[in-house]
């Protein structure tokens, strides 16, 4: 219950905030100064939004499918949302702690292309239609990619639990490695920690994953400069065109929620979880900085900070990505996709797994 409490609160504050400084990301980006008047450097420009949406009108169109219409942004937050249940925030802080978390994530976030698609139709619009099917082929094309790099970090942790995931890439002590079943040479480090833990050092192959996993990632969650889907030079505002208002806000809430999970994965996966970066060596042998003991309030809070530090530069990443590249065509998308992401994921998947078997 708490690690829903922190999440819920923590996605809504983020959202608001994010908003806010992805228009000062593309001004910075554009050369020019974003959001001024409201607010201190229009710190609450993003809250006049919200108040200005939650008074417009709730428009319906007449000739849509009002239960389908209604429906369609619940269904995209909720199950977005509903992805953070399994995401370990720190040591012995997950909201739960199934034992397959990660492939449960995988399965719901996939849920919200429904969501999409009765948006798209359930507007009886042709451009909602055809902007709900881009949608719906491009998240399904690189949900391929994205599940490949999962995949290949799984062949080499030997598990679907996040939390496990985690403390794998905490205090790195090994002393024997084998090729093929031989004894092949022997590395003795021991408690050193930090980033030299990370699983993007410690096989340096997932540093091309983490590039794959971060592109397929973009695309997944309908971000530029994969924002094909809501392209409003070529469909207006895609799936969501006929939305207003309060559902409207929904839909956007739900982007950033998605932005926030992968960002989430990513960091569980790559990028050392709620593990410091900083070696456990020397003065930095101190046990707030090394997360603290997992019980301890010290080890929430340090575990909650760093795991939401490297989860919000994700998220950055993501926003510079955005108003830097320009926005490809259809087929270019579906070409870097099928000819390009995927088969460099499979061959990563086959390297996860010999680099596995040499260490049976």
């Amino acid at each position: 219950m708490l690690a829903f409490i922190i999440v819920l609160g923590f996605v809504l504050v983020y959202a608001v905030l994010a908003i806010w400084v992805e228009r000062k990301v593309a001004a910075f980006i554009q050369d020019r100064l974003g959001p001024m008047e409201v607010g201190y450097k229009g710190l609450l420009q993003t809250i006049a939004d919200l108040l200005k949406l939650l008074q417009k009108e709730d428009i319906v169109p007449s000739s849509a499918d009002r239960k389908l219409f209604l429906i369609a942004p619940v269904f995209i937050f909720v199950a977005v949302f509903a992805g953070f249940a399994t995401m370990p925030l720190a040591p012995n802080l997950i909201g739960s702690g199934a034992k397959v978390g990660l492939f449960y994530i995988l399965a719901i976030i996939s849920i919200d292309v429904i969501g999409f698609l009765l948006a798209g139709w359930g507007s009886n619009n042709k451009y909602a239609i055809i902007g709900a099917m881009r949608a719906v082929a491009q998240i399904i094309s690189y949900e391929v990619p994205v599940t490949l790099m999962v995949l290949s970090v799984v062949m080499i942790s030997q598990t679907l639990d996040l939390q496990e995931i985690s403390m794998q890439q905490g205090i790195f002590s090994t002393t024997e490695n084998y090729l093929f079943g031989i004894k092949a040479w022997k590395i003795e480090v021991t408690e050193v920690g930090g980033i030299t833990t990370w699983n993007i050092i410690r096989y340096p192959f997932l540093l091309i994953g983490v590039v794959v996993y971060f592109i397929g990632s973009l695309a997944e969650s309908n971000r530029g400069p994969f924002d094909i889907p809501e392209a409003e030079s070529e469909l207006i505002a895609g799936f969501h065109t006929e939305y207003s208002g309060f559902r409207w806000s929904m839909i956007m809430l739900g982007e950033y929620a998605m932005m926030l999970l992968v960002a989430f994965l990513g960091a569980v996966l790559f990028l050392g979880s709620w593990n410091t970066p900083l070696p456990n060596i020397g003065s930095l042998h101190l046990a707030s900085w090394t997360s603290g003991t997992p019980n301890e309030l010290s080890g929430y809070l340090w575990g909650m900070f760093w795991l939401f530090s490297k989860a919000l530069l994700w998220v950055v990443l993501q926003m510079w990505f955005r108003w830097t590249y320009p926005r490809p065509r259809a087929d270019q998308l579906m070409f870097l996709c099928w000819k390009v992401l995927t088969p460099m994921a499979m061959l990563l998947v086959l390297l996860a797994g010999v680099w596995r078997l040499m260490m049976v």
